[in-house]
């Protein structure tokens, strides 16, 4: 009696359970018939009472279910096989469907070892409702990644095509720059050498005074010329460094030849250490801010004053140190000083000039990784100081000052052949030329030597050779004439074209060049230099005879 009244009690319980869990349950005998179902499966369902009978067929209950038209449209018979055979026909199954209140239900069944079957529902709409808006989250997201990609992609493509017209603008600034700088340079060229002369012809007059003011003045507009077109050319990207091993010698040589006549005519004393020191870097960028800071340091010191010259190994680097005792600045100015456009008050008092000298040495050292150091005190002189790397080897090419030359004083006498496309330049080195005392013949082209018989009964001793000229370069053309006249003949290249690969060229070459507008100081200076090549064996007499054949 107790045992079967702890069985009821036990069955009451589960009966009680069975009915609070959340899925709708029912179980099936082997002949699939309802042995018990929950109340939340019969609500699930909406089944009335006879349905929920034990013993209740499976089939009966699919086919009220499709005749209530649950299960679809189509022939009730039909569709309650089908449901029961899609519940039955696998061990475990899962299938969803509308109820018939438009949730969507959840089913499960399960076979047990015996045939029967577990049949669970579940309301899933929340859950369903819940996946579909994610998935319209995502299909949203991915329309907006992919908006946003094509977007990106339509602006790269609009930043390509700007930064490539950007590029092309800036190449054609920059050859038509050099072009402008050219066919600029070219007259004003001629309009120095005409004033030279002038001055040289009138003295201490007053055409002569005049003559100065009007060079003073062609020379400011060469400095803004030359200054705007290496802007140009550097923030374009035109300037592309050439490293090469070299000794700073020759670098040093070229600062005395170029700035010792301007440091003479300012009263300012021009000291240059030679130094036999290797560096590697872009030799002909390099000179530039050499140039650069030298021409700054004559330019801003007093009559009297000094601008010292020198080379320091400083572990892996050789430090060129260019000191002057001029104007200086203090520290507060340093950064001013390299600013476009910028200059301080007592420095334009001094000279003329737009201010960009530092600003194109500041994108020269950018340009090379080098590093300029400034120690300056107001009053009392600055002290530029630029890192180049040392050489590990020694130069492939050998320095011109690797053989002492010879500089002739007095070049009266010199017998200087003189070859440009212009005429008006030719014109006016004759004039200075011949003012010098120099012996001259003049040509366009090497078509002209040969027309005209230049070379016949008379050997040049040196050449001043255009580098643009109709048929060909002035680099060639001298090769032309060495190779008909002799290898000794000494040249010089006078040209407007300021690129680094003309340079580089004519450094190989060991053509030193002249750049348009002329100095008349520093082509005095440069024709010295070339007499001195000369040679002063017997020889020349054979060349000359070649040369009249």
């Amino acid at each position: 009696m107790e045992e079967r009244a702890e069985t009821s009690n036990g069955d009451g319980a589960l009966a009680a359970a069975f009915d609070f869990i959340p899925q709708g349950l029912a179980l099936f005998d082997a002949n699939l018939h309802l042995l018990r179902a929950n109340s939340r499966y019969r609500d699930l369902l909406a089944l009335p009472e006879i349905i929920m009978r034990a013993g209740t067929p499976l089939y009966d209950i699919a086919l009220f279910l499709g005749r209530r038209g649950d299960l679809g449209p189509g022939d009730a018979i039909v569709l309650a096989a089908q449901r029961v055979q899609s519940l039955t026909e696998a061990p475990t199954t899962t299938t969803k469907r509308r109820g018939a209140s438009g949730q969507t239900l959840e089913f499960q069944s399960v076979r047990q070892p015996d045939g029967g079957l577990v049949l669970s529902v579940l309301d899933v709409s929340a859950r369903i409702e819940a996946e579909a808006a994610l998935e319209k989250m995502n299909q949203s997201l991915e329309r907006r990644v992919e908006e946003r990609t094509a977007a990106l992609t339509r602006v790269n493509i609009e930043l390509e095509q700007a930064r490539s017209k950007a590029d092309l603008a800036n190449r054609d600034k920059t050859r038509f720059l050099a072009a402008a700088s050219h066919d600029l340079l070219q007259p004003l060229n001629a309009a120095r050498l005409y004033t030279s002369t002038m001055i040289e012809r009138a003295g201490g007059t007053p055409v002569g005074e005049l003559a100065r003011s009007i060079e003073a003045s062609l020379s400011a507009v060469e400095e803004i010329m030359s200054a705007l077109l290496d802007i140009s050319r550097i923030d374009s990207g035109a300037l592309k460094p050439t490293p090469t091993t070299f000794r700073l010698r020759d670098l040093m040589a070229k600062a005395q030849v170029e700035f010792g006549p301007l440091a003479r005519e300012r009263g300012v004393r021009l000291k240059i250490l030679p130094s036999s020191k290797s560096v590697t870097t872009d030799r002909a960028l390099a000179g530039r801010i050499v140039q650069n800071l030298v021409s700054n340091a004559i330019k801003y010191t007093r009559p009297g004053g000094r601008v010292l010259i020198g080379c320091r190994t400083r572990g892996t680097r050789i430090r060129i140190d260019v000191i002057d005792t001029g104007i200086g600045f203090n520290k507060d100015q340093h950064a001013l000083i390299f600013a476009e456009f910028s200059r301080l008050e007592h420095g334009a008092r001094m000279a003329q000039g737009l201010g960009l000298g530092l600003s194109i040495v500041r994108r020269l050292v950018s340009a090379l990784g080098l590093t300029l150091e400034l120690d300056s005190v107001e009053g009392r002189g600055s002290r530029f100081s630029l890192y180049l790397p040392r050489a590990r080897e020694k130069p492939g090419i050998v320095d011109g000052d690797a053989q002492p030359r010879e500089q002739v004083s007095n070049i009266a006498g010199l017998k200087v052949l003189c070859v440009d496309n212009e005429r008006s330049i030719l014109d006016a080195m004759e004039g200075l030329l011949t003012g010098w005392g120099c012996d001259v013949r003049s040509a366009r082209s090497l078509r002209d030597i040969d027309r005209d018989g230049l070379l016949l009964g008379w050997l040049p001793d040196l050449v001043l050779m255009d580098y643009h000229l109709d048929q060909t370069s002035g680099l060639d053309a001298i090769e032309w004439l060495r190779h008909n006249v002799g290898g000794h003949l000494p040249a010089a290249l006078v040209t407007a074209d300021r690129s680094p690969q003309v340079r580089q060229i004519a450094e190989e070459r060991a053509i030193p060049i002249v750049t348009k507008p002329v100095k008349p100081a520093a082509l005095r200076a440069i024709i010295s230099g070339l007499a001195g090549q000369r040679p002063r064996q017997p020889g020349s007499r054979t060349a000359e005879s070649r040369a009249s054949n």
